[in-house]
């Protein structure tokens, strides 16, 4: 066994490597792995290739890994802080609050389920948003949350061993397994389906593994492991190629670390892998069935090839004929038996030795020659007359038999190294002249071309050699080794002689087929000749293409499960078989493009009908034109070394080979010496650039040189001009200096002028204020006395006019003035004897007294109403004589401040007397107010 370490290297071969792989995911193909240790380091392991690399450091412990199904490059990983990225787009999805236990990827590659202990969360992938969130209570527990294969629909196991069945797009519950109650609880905490998605697997903490049948939900079997083992770790279904997806063997890792692998029918252990001393704590199965990978306690990762473990794997099936034999009790009773050939098929009745069948008229054959049985024990005879029944092999056996019938050697060792050469020369541009959508199926195909290039030197000289292997390449795009080895065989037998007049189509290949024309349809081949149509027109292009430009997928698979079981020169009655049923339109056909057209794209046609033709042309074709006399019976291709193609112009080829290496010498050369032409073209023009350039700078440098000097010229001139401005500056500020200091003495001397005359002005003021003064004081003597008169007639008038002022409004307010005229009675008596009884007082107290009481006067007035108005005149005559008497005590002409002021508060007290009783007086009285 060998072992590989990888170390701190990031790439290499996998055989050299020890892994600290802790969790591992197959992809589709089943030729790569993920695996991933405990320091977050995820490689990538190419089995075919036998490479590795590490493609990812996460920094911590993956919890999962799983490969996206739609975008290869792509792959997902729980990490162990509850979250999980899609890897080459790097996009982080969180919302776990536990350890994330399983990934599971939709087929179509749009969805996938991350599972932890407490919820389970669908994502789409693209967008990377979750879209839904299956929530538990935490008495229960999440044990794994998966789609099943190739459905919408999404398995749920839990803790207490309930499983339900959602719909993905809904999250419709569609149905519950029923727990079971006989025996003790199981504990799952592992599951399995098959491929097929019919069959449950399901075991935990026992010996006991359960298998449900999805499709009737009820408990199919129930596996009893060894006595030795006390609870199963893991299980998972061993794929076959010819179970159809419904697995029959399952692989069950037990907790003393050994994986066993049992047919759940026969419950039969097949093999197993692992020991005690070095037990395994984790595997994957690749989706094939080709590979098992391993982690082991050590922290080695061991990769098992299962078809080296065992010989019962992709065993083909059984053969659908069943030979009847003789036996003693059915001759003597005449038992009839039934023989059933196939699904949908009906029995085959049988009594005695004599069979009877509708279905298989010459399907039964007693002849057992060795050389009708093909390697793998089908019988070619019994395989023909299959076909002939039914035009074709059933779709998932149909590798099967085509690899038996061709007798595929499967050269390893042969084909590495026609692979270690490399790409050939004559096809690493095959995407120029034959662009293909997928790169895949681009690699394959010029992995396989270059293959049989470096087999045949001829095939890198074959320009149809890519529409030939295409087909082929596209059906085998995951095994390239059957895949050259089927293209191969098909040169060598179906494509023979068709190298002899290379580079020319094979025309005496064509003849035999124009032959073959001319006997069953003259007048079809009449109608080509007249049209001036060859062979190389309407059988060449079907056969350089083997048909894959006129037939859809199933036409063509259908075609060549005939060409493959019967003689090389069926491929040539198969042309002739589409000429022929497609001679309507081509007796309608007349332009040579409208030939070219027809032979190179599909056209409607049944090809049951074509192939019943082709049959019919094998039969019906004389022995003396039949292509078969002229081809070769099948020879297959020899073990361990692929045998010597060698059956064309080799001096043609050589030649070609020769031209060509002369031309790509010559164009070497000629881009040897372009390029060389070029770089003294590119050295010259780069030398022509320095030159200009250091001219430019040596003119730049002069004119630079030039300006510095007029630039200097200029700030010397600048300078002198400076100074000269400096100069007239200083002038000028001293001429300033002089011009404010003179200004000032002349302000001065005008501020003086102005002091004095204003004194004298005001001495003027004076005498003429004083004069005014002695003029005004004489006036206003004289006023007061005509004053004085005016006053007492005045009081005469108001007295007349308040009286009848007041028994026009005593109409209004009698009331009010009754109760009011009492008090104004004995207001009035009060005031006179106090008037006469402070008679006596000096002429100062009765200024004083007379204010006093005129201002309190004042007050009652304002607080009173509109009767006590009435009063008013009174109060002002009694005012303005009382001042009168005041200045005649003081003497005429001789007005203090004191009188002064109090003139100014008479007039304000008169104002507002005005203001009081023009608010209280209605307007008839104001008229009288006013006077």
């Amino acid at each position: 066994m060998q072992v590989t370490d990888i170390g701190s290297r990031e790439d290499g071969k996998i055989w050299h490597r020890k892994s600290l792989g802790a969790n591992l995911a197959f992809d589709t193909t089943g030729e790569s792995f993920l695996a991933g240790d405990h320091h977050g380091n995820i490689y990538v392991f190419d089995i075919s290739r036998n490479r590795f690399k590490l493609v990812q450091k996460t920094g911590q412990a993956c919890t999962a890994l799983a490969f996206n199904l739609r975008r290869t490059t792509e792959f997902l990983a729980a990490l162990a802080d509850y979250s999980f990225k899609c890897f080459d787009k790097v996009s982080w999805m969180r919302g776990h609050e536990g350890a994330i236990s399983s990934l599971s990827v939709h087929s179509s590659g749009s969805y996938a389920i991350s599972t932890s202990s407490d919820t389970a969360q669908l994502w789409n992938l693209d967008t990377f948003q979750r879209k839904r969130k299956l929530n538990v209570r935490q008495s229960v527990g999440i044990q794994k949350v998966f789609f099943l294969p190739h459905s919408n629909t999404i398995l749920s196991c839990f803790s207490d061993d309930s499983i339900f069945a959602w719909e993905s797009d809904t999250l419709f519950c569609k149905y519950q397994l029923p727990v079971p109650q006989d025996g003790p609880r199981i504990h799952y905490r592992t599951f399995a389906v098959t491929q097929d998605g019919k069959t449950l697997a399901a075991a935990g903490r026992s010996s006991l593994v359960h298998l449900w049948c999805l499709d009737s939900r009820q408990l199919l079997r129930v596996i009893q492991m060894p006595p030795n083992v006390k609870s199963v770790r893991f299980v998972d279904f061993l794929p076959d190629s010819f179970d159809g997806g419904s697995n029959q063997i399952l692989g069950i890792l037990s907790q003393d670390g050994v994986m066993r692998f049992i047919n759940i029918q026969s419950c039969k252990q097949i093999f197993e892998i692992g020991f005690h001393e070095d037990a395994i704590t984790l595997a994957a199965i690749c989706p094939k069935g080709h590979h098992i990978v391993a982690v082991m306690d050590s922290g080695a990762l061991r990769i098992y090839d299962v078809r080296s473990l065992t010989p019962e794997i992709s065993k083909p099936p059984q053969p659908l004929l069943k030979q009847v034999t003789k036996g003693k009790s059915s001759e003597r009773s005449g038992l009839k038996m039934k023989v059933y050939t196939g699904a949908g098929q009906r029995p085959v009745k049988t009594s005695g030795r004599r069979i009877q069948s509708k279905v298989l008229p010459s399907a039964v054959s007693t002849l057992d020659d060795k050389e009708n049985y093909l390697p793998n024990g089908l019988n070619k005879k019994r395989l023909q007359a299959l076909l002939r029944a039914f035009g074709e092999y059933p779709a998932k056996y149909r590798m099967f038999i085509w690899r038996s019938l061709l007798h595929l050697p499967e050269n390893h060792a042969a084909f590495s190294s026609l692979t270690d050469k490399g790409l050939h020369s004559a096809y690493m541009c095959l995407q120029e002249r034959y662009p293909i959508k997928s790169h895949k199926l681009q690699r394959g195909l010029q992995r396989v071309l270059s293959a049989l290039a470096h087999w045949a030197a001829v095939f890198g000289e074959t320009d149809y050699l890519p529409l030939l292997a295409f087909p082929f390449v596209k059906l085998f795009e995951n095994n390239p080794l059957i895949c050259f080895e089927v293209v191969a065989t098909v040169i060598v037998n179906w494509c023979q002689h068709w190298f002899e007049y290379f580079p020319n189509p094979p025309l005496n290949v064509l003849s035999l087929a124009e032959n073959v024309l001319v006997h069953h349809d003259k007048e079809l081949l009449q109608h080509f000749v007249a049209c001036g149509v060859t062979s190389q027109l309407y059988a060449w292009p079907l056969l350089e293409t083997l048909f894959s430009e006129v037939l859809m997928r199933e036409e063509w698979l259908k075609l060549f499960d005939n060409v493959f079981s019967n003689h090389p020169s069926f491929l040539l009655m198969a042309v002739v078989a589409y000429v022929t049923c497609c001679r309507a339109p081509l007796l309608l056909c007349t332009e040579r493009k409208d030939f070219e057209y027809f032979f190179h794209h599909r056209n409607s046609l049944d090809i049951s009908a074509m192939l019943k033709e082709a049959y019919r042309l094998m039969d019906s074709t004389p022995a003396d034109i039949h292509p078969s006399s002229a081809l070769s019976d099948f020879e297959p291709l020899t073990q361990g070394q692929y045998p010597i193609f060698n059956k064309y112009p080799t001096f043609i080829v050589e030649y070609q080979s020769q031209e060509r290496e002369r031309i790509r010498q010559q164009e070497v050369e000629y881009l040897r010496e372009r390029y060389v032409q070029e770089l003294h073209a590119e050295a010259v023009r780069q030398q022509a650039e320095f030159e200009a350039w250091y001219k430019q700078q040596e003119l730049l440098l002069q004119g630079e040189e030039q300006r510095r000097r007029i630039l200097q010229e200029e700030e010397s001139k600048l300078a002198q001009q400076r100074a000269r401005l400096a100069a007239m500056k200083r002038e000028l500020k001293v001429k300033e200096l002089n011009l404010i200091d003179s200004s000032r003495r002349r302000f001065l001397k005008h501020q003086q002028d102005q002091r004095r005359i204003q004194l004298k002005r005001l001495d003027d003021e004076i005498q003429r204020k004083m004069a005014l003064r002695d003029q005004e004081t004489a006036a206003a003597v004289q006023d007061i006395e005509v004053r004085q008169m005016e006053l007492d007639a005045q009081r005469q008038l108001f007295e007349q006019q308040l009286a009848k002022e007041q028994e026009r409004v005593s109409q209004t307010v009698r009331a009010e003035v009754d109760t009011r005229r009492r008090r104004a009675e004995i207001e009035d008596s009060t005031f006179q004897n106090f008037i006469q009884a402070n008679a006596d007082v000096s002429q100062t107290n009765k200024k004083v007294c007379l204010t006093t009481i005129f201002m309190s006067a004042y007050d009652y007035l304002c607080q009173t109403s509109y009767s006590t108005l009435l009063l008013f005149p009174f109060c002002i005559s009694f005012h303005v004589h009382c001042c009168f008497i005041v200045s005649l005590d003081r003497g005429r002409g001789e007005l203090d401040s004191k009188e002064r002021e109090l003139m100014q508060e008479i007039r304000e007290l008169r104002t507002k007397l005005a203001a009081r009783a023009t608010d209280f007086v209605s307007p008839s009285t104001s008229s009288v107010h006013s006077h």
